[in-house]
């Protein structure tokens, strides 16, 4: 079976989850975040793009509903038992096949949360869903209940997410090999992904980015390649992922002989990252990480070209992004705790001239503060 946890170990998470039901004061679950399922039990799929709903009583019993296609998935990746299965058909409306299932476990005018914040869950499925239980139970919004708990990680879950790291600096590697003058875009993505998945690694939950020239000031993916000139800048950014387990990384590349421009604004996203990752330590909150970022840049010079986040949490994430909860932005009250995972990311796009330089790498927060888990190498890299 390809279940990367021991039984034991999601007992306990789904023990720790009833237990904050319990406080919260709800009777049951309504589970659509793939994260949340895998966390629970191990169940690995992208079959979320359907209606599934993994449901969670406070006692800890439980069952999946889902397509037939991921029967198999469920009984070969996870724990679970009771696994049922809506039919694909002319007008089939899975929510209200969930009620009398609902009905049976005694969760009639019972407390429900739900994950009305799942990628799962569309807008669609959503109203199909209120409108099968309306009047049946109470609804409350409990999108970031596991979430919450996801946040600090288990050892087992550590050691996946430091091998992430590993395979973050695989890529990164392949990417200073390749890029230079005459390199295709394409060929040093596809070293880059290679490398992860030649480490024994997985899809990551969004696509690597890749741009140069104009692009480079870009922080999204986009269709379509180009040939790297002799004097350019090309912008990545890439993830090690292991078991899901994600870990990103950020560099702005330059092609011949650096820009002025581009040695400051990397002495200064440098400069940024440590003192992010020096805010980034028990006893803090997320805030006081972006603050450090603002307060960086802007004293430098670049308020008009930062961002307003400058990273977020890493974890178990599946598509469309690897961005897990919560993020860095200002006032962000979130206490930051031993066992966390995230990536500080410094992007500095200046469109008046044209350049970027952007930095970021992810690390794990332990009782002495951050600890840098990918791309130790803090130097302007150049070919």
């Amino acid at each position: 079976m390809a279940i990367h946890f021991s039984e034991s170990e999601l007992a306990s998470r789904r023990d720790r989850t009833c237990a904050r039901m319990v406080e919260e004061g709800l009777d049951a679950l309504l589970i659509f975040r793939q994260e949340s399922m895998y966390y629970l039990t191990g169940y690995d799929t992208f079959g979320y793009v359907y209606f599934q709903c993994l449901v969670l009583k406070a006692d800890g019993s439980h069952f999946l509903l889902t397509r037939a296609p991921d029967l198999r998935q469920a009984q070969h990746t996870s724990t679970l038992q009771d696994i049922r299965i809506w039919v694909d058909r002319d007008g089939a409306n899975p929510a209200q096949e969930l009620k009398p299932m609902l009905a049976k476990w005694g969760l009639e005018n019972a407390r429900l949360g739900v994950e009305w914040e799942a990628y799962g869950l569309t807008a669609a499925n959503g109203r199909r869903l209120e409108a099968a239980l309306d009047g049946f139970a109470q609804m409350e919004d409990a999108s970031f209940l596991i979430s919450r708990l996801r946040l600090v990680k288990s050892d087992a879950e550590l050691a996946y997410t430091r091998r992430a790291g590993e395979l973050s600096d695989a890529a990164l590697s392949e990417a200073k090999r390749l890029a230079g003058a005459g390199a295709d875009e394409g060929e040093i993505l596809a070293a880059m992904q290679g490398a992860v998945f030649a480490g024994g690694g997985d899809y990551p939950g969004n696509e690597f980015i890749i741009g140069s020239g104009p692009d480079a000031l870009l922080c999204r993916y986009k269709s379509g390649r180009r040939i790297l000139s002799a004097h350019d800048q090309l912008t990545i950014e890439y993830a090690g992922v292991y078991r899901h387990y994600h870990a990103a990384a950020m560099n702005t590349i330059v092609i011949g002989e650096p820009d002025p421009l581009h040695s400051e604004m990397f002495d200064v996203a440098k400069t940024a990252l440590l003192a992010c990752e020096d805010a980034l330590k028990p006893g803090n909150v997320m805030g006081a990480v972006f603050d450090a970022h603002a307060r960086t840049l802007d004293e430098a010079g670049y308020r008009k070209h930062r961002l307003n986040a400058c990273g977020y949490a890493m974890g178990t994430t599946f598509a469309p992004n690897w961005m897990d909860w919560p993020m860095f932005y200002e006032g962000n009250p979130v206490a930051i705790e031993p066992g966390m995972a995230f990536f500080i990311h410094i992007i500095i796009v200046n469109s008046d001239t044209g350049v970027a330089q952007t930095l970021g790498r992810s690390s794990i927060v332990t009782q002495s503060g951050a600890e840098p888990i990918c791309n130790l190498d803090l130097s302007l890299i150049t070919r």
